[in-house]
C-alpha cells in the first residue's frame, strides 16, 4: 500500500506542482524503487533502454516527423478547401469542415495534437470571422483533433500494441468506424448547435464542379491515407514501415508536387518532430520502469481480484473502468496512461470476453477525450492558444462536445461489432 502510494500520489502531486509528467513519473519511480525494493538502480537505466528498444516504436517519430511536414507542406489547406466544397454550405458547415478535415488529417498523422494544431490554425480564424462563438469554435476543434489518435494510423494504438503484445494492425482496422462515429457525433451536434444560434455557412456555394476542381487539387493529399493504410492492410508494410513511406511521400508531394514545403521549412520540421519526439520517448522510457515495478509487485494481478471483488457484473466492471481511464486523462498525458494502465486492466476486461483490439480502442478513445478535458487538455490548450482565449473560458463548452463523445465511447464499450465488425 505504501508503495503505490509513493509510486502514484507521488507522481500525480509532482505533476499537479507543475513538474513536467516525464520527471515527474521518473522521480516517484525511483523513489519506490529506492525504500521498496532490493533492486539495483542500474535497471531503470537498462528498462529505459529496453522499454524504447523497439523496431516497432519506430513508426512514433516518423508519423510525428510526417504530420509535421503535411502542415508546413500544404496538405491541410488542400483538405480543408475539399472539406469546404462539400460541406461548407451547410449550416454550421464551417465548423463541420473543420470535423472533416481533422478526420481527413489524422488518417494521416496518427496524432490528436499536430491535428488540431494544424487544421486549427487555417479554420479556428476564419470561423471567427463568421461570428461564430469561440469558446464554441474551439472547443469544437479541440474535440475533433481527439479523432487523429482513433482513425487510423494511430499513435496511441502503436503505444498500446506494444505495451500488450496486440495486433497493431488490427488496432488500426478496429479505430476505423469509432473514428467516424467521432466525427459524426460532433457534426451533428455542430449543425444542431448552429441552427439554434444562427451560425451559417463558410459561403461557399454547393457544385459539383467545385467539388471537382478541390478534389483535383487535393487528390496527392487524400491518397495519403490510402497509401499508408493499404499498404499496412494488405501485408505490403509493417505499421513502422508505412510511417517511414509516410514522411517521404510527404516531403515529396510537399516539395515537388505542391511546392510549399522549402527547406527552410523542411529543417524546421525535422527540428520540431525532433523536440516533440524527445519529449514523447523521455516519458515512455520511465513509464516503461513503473511498469516493470508494477510488473514485480503484482499489481495487475492485485488489481484484478481488487475489482473483481467489489462486483462480477460485466455492465458495471466496465462502467467503472470507463471512469477511471477518463480521470487519468484528464491527469496524464496519453503516453506513459496507455503503458501502466493497459497491462493492469487488460486481464479484467478479457475475463469478461472482451477482445485486447476492443480494450485499445476503448482504453484509447477514454484517454482521448482526456485531451479536451481539463487540467491536462492538450488539444484544448492548442486551440487556446490559436484563439488567443483564457482556456478556463472554453471548460463548460469542453464537456458539452466531451458528453457526446462519451456517447460514442459507450458503443465501442457494450457493442463489439462497432469495433471487430472488419477483422476476420
Amino acid at each position: 500500500m505504501g508503495s503505490m502510494l509513493l509510486l502514484f500520489g507521488g507522481m500525480i502531486l509532482l505533476i499537479m506542482i507543475g513538474v513536467p509528467v516525464g520527471y515527474a513519473i521518473g522521480t516517484s519511480t525511483i523513489l519506490t524503487f529506492v525504500f521498496f525494493t532490493d533492486v539495483p538502480l542500474n535497471l531503470i537505466a537498462q528498462n529505459c533502454f529496453t522499454g524504447l528498444n523497439s523496431f516497432t516504436l519506430l513508426a512514433i517519430p516518423f508519423f510525428i516527423l510526417a504530420g509535421v511536414i503535411m502542415g508546413a507542406g500544404g496538405i491541410a489547406k488542400r483538405l480543408i478547401d475539399l472539406a469546404d466544397s462539400i460541406i461548407g454550405w451547410i449550416t454550421g458547415g464551417l465548423g463541420m469542415v473543420g470535423v472533416m478535415t481533422s478526420t481527413f488529417f489524422g488518417a494521416i498523422t496518427g496524432s490528436g495534437v499536430a491535428t488540431a494544431s494544424a487544421v486549427g490554425s487555417l479554420v479556428l480564424p476564419a470561423m471567427k470571422e463568421k461570428k461564430y462563438d469561440t469558446p464554441f469554435s474551439a472547443t469544437l476543434i479541440a474535440s475533433a483533433g481527439a479523432i487523429g489518435i482513433i482513425i487510423p494510423p494511430s499513435i496511441p494504438f502503436v503505444i498500446y500494441g506494444v505495451a500488450t503484445s496486440t495486433s497493431i494492425s488490427d488496432l488500426f482496422i478496429a479505430g476505423l468506424l469509432p473514428g467516424l462515429l467521432m466525427a459524426a457525433a460532433l457534426m451533428m451536434t455542430c449543425y444542431i448547435v448552429s441552427k439554434r444560434k444562427g451560425y451559417g455557412g463558410s459561403g461557399t456555394k454547393f457544385q459539383l464542379k467545385n467539388v471537382a476542381v478541390c478534389t483535383k487539387r487535393g487528390i496527392w493529399a487524400l491518397l495519403a491515407p490510402v497509401i499508408i493504410l493499404g499498404g499496412i492492410y494488405s501485408g505490403a508494410v509493417t505499421p513502422t514501415e508505412s510511417a517511414v513511406v509516410a514522411v517521404v511521400y510527404s516531403i515529396l508531394v510537399g516539395l515537388f508536387l505542391y511546392r510549399e514545403l522549402t527547406f527552410k521549412k523542411l529543417l524546421k520540421a525535422l527540428y520540431d518532430a525532433a523536440i516533440i519526439n524527445g519529449i514523447t520517448s523521455f516519458i515512455m522510457g520511465f513509464s516503461a520502469v513503473m511498469a516493470k515495478y508494477l510488473s514485480i509487485d503484482n499489481i495487475p494481478v492485485k488489481v484484478c481480484d481488487a475489482v473483481l471483488s467489489l462486483t462480477d457484473n460485466k455492465i458495471l466492471v466496465l462502467i467503472l473502468l470507463n471512469i477511471i481511464l477518463l480521470i487519468v486523462g484528464m491527469l496524464i498525458d496519453i503516453v506513459p496512461a496507455t503503458i501502466i494502465l493497459a497491462p493492469i486492466f487488460l486481464p479484467i476486461v478479457t475475463s469478461f470476453g472482451m477482445s485486447p483490439v476492443t480494450f485499445g480502442v476503448m482504453m484509447a478513445m477514454n484517454l482521448g477525450i482526456g485531451f479536451v478535458t481539463p487540467p491536462y487538455g492538450a488539444t484544448l490548450f492548442v486551440t487556446s492558444a490559436i484563439t488567443k482565449t483564457p482556456v478556463e473560458k472554453l471548460f463548460k463548452t469542453a464537456f458539452v462536445f466531451t458528453g457526446i463523445l462519451c456517447v460514442v465511447l459507450l458503443m465501442v464499450t457494450y457493442i463489439p461489432a462497432v469495433t471487430m465488425c472488419f477483422i476476420e
